[in-house]
């Protein structure tokens, strides 16, 4: 099949958890956080069927990962039986040296086979020092042999020794990229992404027969940075802007459209235009708000130590709320930005990411009803950056908050809570939650129990929502999490409709590491929470009987 690909999962593994939030920096964390934390959704996608791996940069354990026999020989092959090919990143190898692990590139590249690294992408290591290191007995044919095997695997199972040209056809690359088709997918996705995080008074959505609209900000009427980082060949000038997909929408309103600064990359954060902004805000009827980030502060090696609006985008939020219109935020970014200011005085605000190449119509078509929003959070954002991590799995403390004494968990300058917090997003229309049933209340280990939930479209519109199933486990032989996601379905409702969701669990999905890193379930009281983000609070309980 030419439309095949080889899927490839990274990076193995923890890349995510670089102290300071610095790419590349080193990752210190135990056994037990990496395995409940960050090694499942690696192991789904083996279990899955994933043809290659990736290696990350960073270390596990005091080892540079791509040098760890632990991860990708123990964990990787023998214990999840991962039959493809692991793959380091870009010169990981070579990189071992400055890591010091290794004195320099031959032992490295002796490490790397040893632990199970079976390609060197771009490092030249395996060509230059391989076979010597056979000749001294460091590393031997089989090796070799073993990995090389791996790799042609992969290429068989992909037709290319049946056609080693089978993917390059220019023609049909013409016909396909930016087909219809393809862009009917591109639009879809976005409009899903699209999160809704505040809509005051209901002032979304927007009336189609608005007479003026002042669009306010860098990401505006921009293309190249609605791709987002990695967008590789992604083609800007395809790009729909959000300006094009206001004017599409609302073909009868007057738009007038005022960058009013960069994004405070390379200097570009000139108040030259903010006056234009402001004037052009004192004229229209709504305000759209187009901030956030550029995409080359997203993605690889574009860590940030502030995540409030990068240059003085901030400055200009606030400027232009003091004319007082309608105003609605929509926020373009990679990663949770500090919306504190935003959420306190915008009264609608859109969570838009860098949506691809529909992103105008995406946004567009949510900004005006023709989409009711969806979309849930699948990470917390923070009030500010002092709460970093911030997550909604967090355990409990022997001291807990409490606001009547000075000495439990908590800041004194903002609540312990986040701003938004995992699961979150709004609709246009609301979703009521009741008659939690537990099938039962006591399990045997093995058993399965069957938890429902009645939810309701409560509104006048449409709408979708995401049933969300979370679990305690109150008392375990190591702390647990306050809450767990076990479970979770999106929904279609028609207003006024009603729909039981049920979701079945088993005692094998409520197994953790002991404290002798035993993996499995204990006897014991734990809470369900049913709702539409983690904050859920309709409740019930069942246990695991001794």
């Amino acid at each position: 099949d030419p439309l095949t690909v080889a899927a490839c999962v990274k990076h193995f593994a923890a890349y995510g958890a670089p102290q300071a939030g610095r790419d590349y920096s080193t990752v210190d964390m135990s056994e037990r956080v990496l395995r409940e934390t960050y090694l499942p959704p690696y192991k789904a996608a083996v279990d899955a069927g994933v043809e290659t791996i990736m290696t990350s940069f960073n270390e596990v354990d005091g080892v540079p990962a791509t040098g760890s026999k632990w991860l990708f020989t123990d964990i990787l092959r023998k214990e999840w039986g991962f039959n493809g090919f692991v793959v380091t990143d870009y010169t990981a190898i070579n990189e071992m040296v400055p890591h010091g692990i290794v004195a320099n590139e031959k032992e490295a590249a002796e490490l790397a086979l040893n632990a199970g690294v079976d390609m060197d992408m771009q490092g030249g290591v395996y060509n230059q020092y391989v076979a010597e290191l056979i000749k001294e007995g460091k590393l031997t044919e089989e090796q070799v042999n073993t990995a090389v095997r791996r790799i042609l695997e992969s290429k068989w199972n992909l037709g290319l020794f049946k056609d080693p040209y089978l993917y390059l056809d220019e023609k049909r690359e013409k016909k396909i990229l930016y087909s219809q088709e393809l862009m009917d997918h591109a639009l879809e996705s976005g409009k899903r992404s699209i999160v809704l995080l505040k809509n005051e008074n209901n002032l979304l959505p927007l009336s189609k027969e608005v007479k003026s609209i002042a669009l306010i900000g860098p990401l505006g009427d921009n293309q190249i940075d609605l791709l987002g980082s990695w967008h590789a060949s992604g083609n800007e000038s395809k790009v729909v802007t959000i300006l094009q997909g206001l004017k599409e929408k609302a073909p009868n309103a007057k738009i007038t459209y005022v960058k009013g600064t960069g994004f405070g990359f390379d200097g570009d954060d000139s108040k030259d235009e903010f006056e234009a902004a402001i004037e052009a805000a004192r004229n229209a009827d709504v305000v759209i708000l187009a901030v956030g980030e550029n995409y080359r502060q997203n993605g690889e090696a574009a860590s940030r130590s502030d995540i409030t609006l990068p240059g003085v985008q901030q400055e200009l939020v606030e400027e232009v709320m003091k004319v007082g219109k309608p105003t609605v935020a929509l926020v373009g970014a990679g990663r949770p930005l500090d919306l504190s200011w935003i959420d306190a005085n915008v009264p609608a605000i859109v969570n838009t990411w860098h949506l691809g190449t529909m992103h105008g119509r995406a946004v567009a078509d949510v900004l005006f009803g023709d989409y009711n929003p969806a979309g849930k959070l699948t990470i917390t954002f923070p009030r500010n950056v002092g709460q970093v991590p911030i997550y909604y799995n967090m355990k409990n403390t022997g001291r807990p908050f409490d606001a009547n004494n000075k000495y439990t968990s908590k800041y004194l300058d903002v609540p312990n809570t986040p701003l938004y917090p995992f699961g979150y997003g709004l609709s246009y229309t609301t979703f009521e939650y009741s008659g939690l049933n537990i099938s039962k209340s006591s399990l045997n280990m093995g058993d399965e129990v069957t938890i429902s939930v009645n939810v309701k479209n409560s509104g006048s519109r449409d709408g979708e929502e995401v049933v969300q199933l979370y679990i305690r486990d109150l008392v375990g032989s190591v702390t647990r999490p306050v809450r767990e996601l076990k479970g979770f379905e999106k929904i279609l409702l028609k207003a006024g409709e009603s729909r039981t969701v049920n979701f079945t669990i088993s005692t094998d999905d409520l197994a953790f590491y002991t404290r002798n890193m035993d993996f499995k379930a204990e006897p014991g009281d734990f809470e369900v929470y049913m709702g539409g983000d983690s904050n859920a609070s309709l409740k019930g309980t069942f246990k695991i009987a001794e």
